[in-house]
């Protein structure tokens, strides 16, 4: 095919793709499945377009994998995450472990599948995606703590698993003992770490102190830094993703120029990432040759969902317990569970053993295929309901409003939004009565779509929307106030409510 046929071709892939999210946004779905479909639609089974070239689709999977998570470093509140960092790294590195040992030896038992191949399939499956992560839960009114493990989790445990898929995959070489993977893998996520915590804060001092000549070039300037980051991890043999993710919330947290316009090219960047990255995984699939990997996959895929997932949970939640950093509840146990879903990475991965030519390798690459597309469908859209029937939802919360005003950045300020959802004791308080801090204003209200600038006296009502208007200082302090009335009402201060997550 000529040039302009594939820029073509690509253009108008890409074009269906983004109207295709619309779909996905409305039916709950992550949007990787209408990618991973139109990727299938172009390969050998319709349109007829050959590509089975694994080492080539590791490569530029792993490329768009880094610009995912360099998006999710970068649009991450560290605020938010912060109190849930130390659950997120244990259920990225010791649940990492349970999952993979859970998984093969429950394959290696019901199928037969030799030990090492058991354990690429475990590892394969145990790190939740951060693209699938990201687009579903940042949807859902979660409490801050439980969607900041989910969010935190999905950009850390990508770098253990890779370590230990690669390690595993090298077929001239005995599989590791326990002592070997945990020193190989401690010392790549240091190297990793030290790599982003020297990029990060200097990237930081030199997009405050270098005037750029142009706008344009400091959304530029801070994906280079992270991809500096990368780079620099790889070459001292470090992880390259763990680097990567870390630089990204270093630089996304800063006070740095043009931050919304930075923010919006990141996600523009990962979107088409995703999209290239999907419809490519797409087309290295054969579906006339993943009839045999169904049942397999199935079993493999039940075992993760309803024994790996939870137990590794479970585990992770009580190390956190005994060692006083975090206490997780039954409930919250059981939604994270349910939430670490399955995307691009599992299947980015499974190409790694089958470029390094393991045996069945490509038999395991269609079985990751068939659990991603059956467990995604089964777990996304039920995460809103799961949510529900745990009672873990935060309806009341306010969330941040991305918005493109320069002059927010310059007055140090933010826009919060906040839905007053139906039962919230919000309704019929007074805009005096929130007793906000005098930094902080609300500015508009948008009832039944019309809107409006209340006054002192105006009552906020059930579906409403509130804007408000406060400086950086300020936003945690009214983020409290408004859960803390949503709970209790306008006297919630004399419950003892404090608005605490």
């Amino acid at each position: 095919m000529e040039i302009d046929v594939w820029i073509l071709l690509g253009a108008a892939v890409v074009v269906v793709a983004i109207v295709s999210v619309a779909v996905a946004h409305r039916s709950g779905l992550p949007s990787l499945l209408l990618f991973l479909g139109f990727g299938l639609l172009l390969g050998d089974s319709a349109i007829g377009i050959q590509f089975r070239d694994p080492e080539l689709a590791q490569h530029i999977g792993l490329f768009a994998l880094a610009v995912i998570l360099a998006e999710g470093g970068l649009t991450t509140n560290w605020r938010h995450v912060r109190p849930a960092v130390p659950s997120a790294l244990i259920l990225a590195t010791l649940g990492i472990g349970v999952s993979v040992v859970v998984v093969a030896y429950a394959v290696h038992a019901l199928l037969g599948v030799d030990w090492r191949l058991a354990l690429i399939l475990g590892a394969v499956l145990a790190s939740t995606d951060a693209a699938a992560v990201f687009s579903v839960l940042r949807r859902l009114p979660l409490p801050r703590k439980l969607s900041g493990t989910l969010e935190a989790e999905s950009g850390f445990n990508d770098a253990p698993t890779v370590i230990v898929v690669v390690m595993l995959s090298q077929i001239s070489q005995p599989i590791p003992d326990l002592w070997t993977f945990t020193w190989h893998t401690a010392l790549e996520l240091a190297i990793g770490a030290a790599v982003a915590f020297v990029v990060g804060p200097a990237g930081v001092f030199a997009l405050r102190h270098v005037a750029l000549p142009a706008s344009g070039l400091y959304p530029i300037a801070v994906m280079a830094l992270t991809f500096v980051s990368y780079g620099g991890a790889v070459l001292l043999h470090g992880s390259g993703f763990l680097a990567v993710y870390v630089t990204g919330l270093i630089l996304g947290n800063a006070r740095l120029p043009h931050r919304a316009a930075t923010r919006g090219f990141a996600e523009g960047a990962a979107w088409l990432a995703q999209i290239l990255l999907f419809v490519m995984l797409g087309l290295l699939a054969s579906p006339k040759e993943m009839s045999s990997a169904i049942v397999p996959g199935l079993i493999a895929g039940t075992v993760l969902v309803l024994l790996a997932r939870p137990i590794s949970v479970m585990i992770s939640a009580q190390v956190a317990r005994v060692l006083r950093l975090d206490r997780i509840s039954w409930r919250e146990q059981t939604f994270l569970s349910w939430a670490g879903l399955r995307g691009a990475v599992p299947i980015v991965l499974a190409t790694i053993p089958w470029a390094n030519n393991v045996r069945g390798s490509e038999e395991l690459f269609d079985q990751v295929f068939v659990i991603v597309v059956v467990f995604t469908l089964v777990q996304g859209p039920t995460l809103p309901f799961v949510a529900r029937l745990l009672r873990v939802g935060a309806p009341g919360e306010a969330l941040d409003l991305e918005v493109e005003s320069a002059p927010l950045e310059e007055l140090n300020a933010d826009l919060l939004q906040l839905k007053v959802p139906p039962g919230s004791q919000l309704h019929g308080v007074e805009i005096f009565e929130l007793r906000l801090p005098s930094d902080a204003q609300v500015t508009l209200i948008v009832r039944d779509g019309k809107s409006f600038v209340p006054s002192d006296t105006t009552r906020v009502r059930a579906g409403d929307q509130v804007l408000i208007v406060t400086s950086a200082n300020c936003r945690e302090q009214v983020e409290r106030r408004m859960r803390a009335v949503s709970r209790q009402g306008k006297l919630a201060g004399w419950y003892g409510e404090r608005g605490l997550e």
